[in-house]
């Protein structure tokens, strides 16, 4: 079968499992691998437990059944982790709707989120649930669309070159945002510039589609240096720069303690044209952490660009609540504490670091975790850290990991969290302001009860 004819079967059997343990009756199984698993071994399981048909890139298995008790049940692709995005970009295909594409190294899932409550003032709107940013996370995303929808919003995650590529081409988004580039992922891209030019996968394909947008974070320069003069794209870009002011969707922080106050106005270009006032729109947000400006003036411009009322803009800033351990306050019986749990890299632990620092606050402490996957430079991006740290007023700092333990400090060093749940059973810290910062296989994400 090609993909048009497996589209039609799926449109008599619209639902798609790629877990054997659930098998919803008719639905289609779809045999991944993964380094410890492979679903051909699990494929006629997943028939008798009520799936219609089962997609399999194992030639073996698919022989085996051919006098079998399922025989017809089993469909044989070359590749069945590539069916699936050729399959879900063919569902993308059946609906002419703007599909935003956001990536960045940091920020990219509250910058999601973000547009998404905006957006969802307005129009019905399918988002990225959860980090489902991935070769299989995005074909999933993809699936869920109907004609209900109005716009969507899908999130692309990266860990090696072409990852980004591969995504636009499945989600065809008509629309991109790059929250930022950072040092991350060093092992997988090999460089800090090959975490730039995979990113920019996304302005590469949205280069080769007709009326495509690109949302520029205008403050960024590797971004800037990557738009270059194009004249064969529409752009529309937002800054905190004063001097941005008059071309760009501008703003600037007034209050950062702990949570995040800032004031937006459009262009002063804009609204001299139109007639308009250049009064600012002030927003209270639940969001800890200056950096988060950027994805707050990203998801304006999104909204502004979608004709979202100004006035329900602000509303949807004021009204989100950050989950998932991202830029969240939580004030516990003992202590008050940042919790930004979720990732880390060097770009995002120094902008949590600056922000921490400025927050007033007695009795600091901090209680970072690993940063994970930066090969080579590992420990020296670690020991950059270290020095900030230093230089802090802090009155307890607590490092967790393998590559915090190879940098040269005083402070004190956990193995894992295991040690430092421990040592707060024994410690019971009371009165103190806490950022809670690390890599998620860290699992600093399970302190904060303790706490």
């Amino acid at each position: 079968m090609d993909i048009k004819e497996l589209y039609q079967l799926y449109l008599q059997h619209p639902c798609i499992t790629t877990d054997s343990r659930d098998c919803p009756e008719g639905s289609i199984f779809l045999a991944l691998k993964g380094e410890s698993f492979d679903g051909n071994k699990f494929a006629e399981a997943a028939l008798e437990k009520g799936c219609a048909y089962a997609i399999v890139d194992d030639p073996e298995i698919a022989k085996e059944q051919q006098s079998g008790d399922h025989s017809g049940q089993f469909i044989l692709v070359d590749d069945c982790l590539q069916t699936f995005k050729d399959l879900a970009r063919e569902h993308r295909r059946q609906f002419d709707i703007p599909v935003i594409g956001i990536t960045g190294t940091n920020g990219k899932t509250t910058t999601k989120e973000l547009i998404a409550a905006v957006l969802s003032q307005k129009y019905n709107v399918l988002y990225t649930q959860g980090n489902f940013n991935n070769d299989v996370g995005v074909p999933k995303t993809l699936f869920r669309l109907t004609k209900e929808h109005e716009i969507a919003v899908i999130e692309m995650g990266a860990s090696h070159p072409g990852d980004i590529k591969t995504l636009a081409e499945t989600a065809e988004p008509t629309c991109g945002l790059i929250t930022n580039v950072g040092r991350a992922h060093l092992q997988g891209f090999g460089s800090f510039e090959g975490v730039i030019k995979t990113k920019c996968e996304l302005y590469d394909f949205l280069r080769t589609q007709e009326d495509a947008l690109i949302f520029l974070n205008a403050d960024n320069e590797y971004l800037i240096d990557q738009i270059g003069e194009d004249e064969d794209i529409w752009i529309s870009p937002y800054s905190t720069d004063p001097e941005n002011q008059y071309t760009c969707i501008s703003g600037e922080i007034t209050a950062n303690d702990p949570f995040l106050k800032f004031r937006w106005r459009e262009p002063l270009m804009t609204l001299e044209e139109e007639g308009r006032s250049t009064k600012w729109h002030k927003v209270q947000t639940q969001l800890v952490g200056s950096y988060n400006i950027d994805n707050l003036l990203a998801a304006i411009a999104v909204g502004i660009n979608f004709g979202v009322d100004r006035k329900k803009i602000c509303a949807a800033l004021e009204d989100y609540v950050p989950s998932n351990n991202r830029s969240q306050m939580t004030v516990t019986k003992n202590n008050r504490l940042i919790v930004d749990a979720y990732n880390a890299n060097p770009s995002s632990m120094t902008a949590a670091l600056e922000n921490f620092q400025m927050i007033q606050a007695d009795h600091k402490m901090v209680i970072l975790g690993d940063m994970r996957e930066l090969g080579d430079a590992s420990v020296e991006e670690h020991q950059h850290v270290i020095d900030y740290l230093k230089k802090m007023d802090l009155e307890d700092v607590w490092l967790v990991g393998d590559e915090f333990a190879k940098t040269n400090c005083d402070f004190r060093k956990f193995h894992d969290v295991e040690e430092v749940k421990t040592a707060i059973t024994s410690q019971s810290p009371e009165g103190k302001t806490i950022l809670i910062k690390g890599s998620n296989g860290t699992k600093l994400f399970q302190l904060p009860e303790l706490l």
